[in-house]
């Protein structure tokens, strides 16, 4: 019996022993990893990124880590990011605005814009803005009346 048990505290401490190893060794190796990494790993990154994209969405999008708003690092995006999505709670649950509503105002207010840029360029000497030319062929319009006057 006392064999046996010697002999599960050795398997123990042999077992124990492993682990330490492999977790020294795999400690080493992710230092080395960050220094110089193997061709076979950026093979597979690149094959499990959505449309062979070399970069992460995060870093293109940010330009850093998307934890960098979040943890207020980058505090001007931060600042934005929480004024923005303050605005549009306080418009949408506070004062009970439409999105409907939203989008057009903003559109007439374009239009305002773009009205006042065309008439005021000559005074302010700037480029009128480029308005393209919109035509739409007569036929398709005649052709849906005449449809909808036989029903």
């Amino acid at each position: 019996m006392v064999e046996e048990s010697e002999s599960k505290q050795s398997a123990v401490e042999s077992v124990m022993a492993k682990i330490s190893e492999k977790i020294h060794a795999h400690d080493s190796s992710s230092d080395s990893d960050h220094e110089k990494p193997s061709s076979a790993s950026t093979v597979q990154s690149k094959i499990f990124r959505l449309f062979g994209r070399e970069r992460p969405v995060h870093h293109v999008l940010g330009g850093g880590k998307p934890a960098d708003v979040f943890m207020w690092r980058n505090k001007k995006i931060s600042a934005g990011v929480l004024g923005g999505a303050t605005a549009i709670w306080v418009l949408f649950e506070l004062i009970e605005y439409h999105l409907l509503t939203l989008i057009c105002h903003v559109l007439i207010l374009c239009l305002a814009l773009m009205f006042l840029w065309s008439n005021a360029h000559t005074f302010i000497h700037k480029t009128p803005p480029h308005i393209p030319k919109v035509h739409l062929p007569e036929e398709p319009f005649v052709q849906v009346e005449g449809s909808n006057r036989m029903k």
